[in-house]
């Protein structure tokens, strides 16, 4: 299996809300920036999306938009028009997350389908912070066949409002999602180094894939480089090279950010979160936090950020 497919074999998204919106112009969405995924499909225009990074960018017919890091954006039906939050729509919901998005006008409607998606596999965390804040699908999914079935697919499941119909969105949502992952690192020009560049390489890519996938595992310099398939020495200047740092240092810092992330959120106690990380005693793991993060465990758990608070969006 190849490098990629390692880190994306655990993909699952979560907490996934999908409507289908009719809003007749003049008619404006604000999107505040929160720590999902979101992407839009216009099915039938108008449509123009604001980002601060990109101003206005006109949507055609048939485009997908994904946003992976949840950036503050806009949807409306012209540059011009007033934007406010999703409540101010005439919002219907149909059990789980699904809904149905109405704004009443004088002027032609728009359709667009709509998602928001929490990010639930950690392993996807680097490919995500080096992807733009705005994919659009003329740039990648054209060159997948599937994207467009797929869409049709969701949005007739969510039009049945069935049992089970959340958990099967969800799953589809995580296929789209990946699948335009996959299309955008495919179009990606290879850097010489970086973390891009690492998990294309065929050895250092399965090393770096397995310390994502199971960062517990108690692994050695050594141990990491039979996974390569390289000696010692030459799998440690290959990733030296390719990510500016060795392999152990990236592990510690990988383990410590994930330890951030679970004591910030309480999903564990310090205690568990070093058990999981392959700590032997709760000393040695705040140790190595309080080192690697400048902080200590229990401040970490102190200041938690998670997705609590949300407004409800597409």
């Amino acid at each position: 299996m190849d490098a990629l497919s390692e880190v994306l074999q655990d993909f699952r998204l979560s907490g996934v809300n999908y409507g289908r919106c009719e809003l007749r112009h003049p008619w404006g969405i604000a999107f505040p920036e929160q720590p999902l995924l979101r992407f839009h499909f216009v099915s039938q225009g108008p449509c123009w999306l604001y980002t601060e990074q990109q101003g206005w960018l006109e949507l055609n017919d048939g485009d997908l938009v994904l946003l992976p890091k949840g950036i503050a954006h806009r949807l409306a039906s012209a540059p011009d028009v007033p934007c406010n939050a999703l409540r101010s729509c005439q919002v219907t919901r149909f059990g789980g997350n699904v809904c149905e998005v109405m704004q009443e006008g004088p002027g032609p409607t728009s359709t667009l389908f709509s998602g928001s998606m929490v990010l639930g596999a950690r392993a996807l965390h680097p490919l995500l912070d080096l992807m733009p804040p705005v994919i659009r699908s003329c740039d990648v999914a054209t060159k997948d066949p599937v994207v467009t079935p797929l869409l049709e697919a969701m949005t007739a499941e969510a039009g049945q409002h069935r049992m089970g119909g959340a958990t099967i969105l969800s799953r589809m949502a995580d296929l789209l999602t990946a699948r335009l992952i996959r299309c955008w690192f495919d179009c990606t020009s290879s850097p010489t180094t970086g973390w891009l560049a690492a998990i294309r390489d065929v050895h250092v890519g399965r090393a770096l894939a397995a310390m994502h996938r199971d960062p517990g595992h108690g692994w050695t310099v050594e141990s990491l480089a039979a996974t390569a398939g390289q000696s010692r020495s030459v799998f440690a200047e290959r990733f030296s090279t390719l990510l500016g740092e060795g392999a152990a240092h990236y592990l510690t810092r990988w383990r410590m950010q994930l330890a951030q992330e679970w004591l910030g959120q309480g999903e564990l106690t310090i205690a568990e979160a070093a058990s999981r990380l392959g700590y032997e005693s709760e000393a040695s793991f705040a140790r190595a936090f309080k080192r690697t993060t400048g902080q200590s465990p229990g401040a970490a758990r102190r200041t938690p950020s998670g997705q609590t608070g949300m407004e409800f969006g597409l």
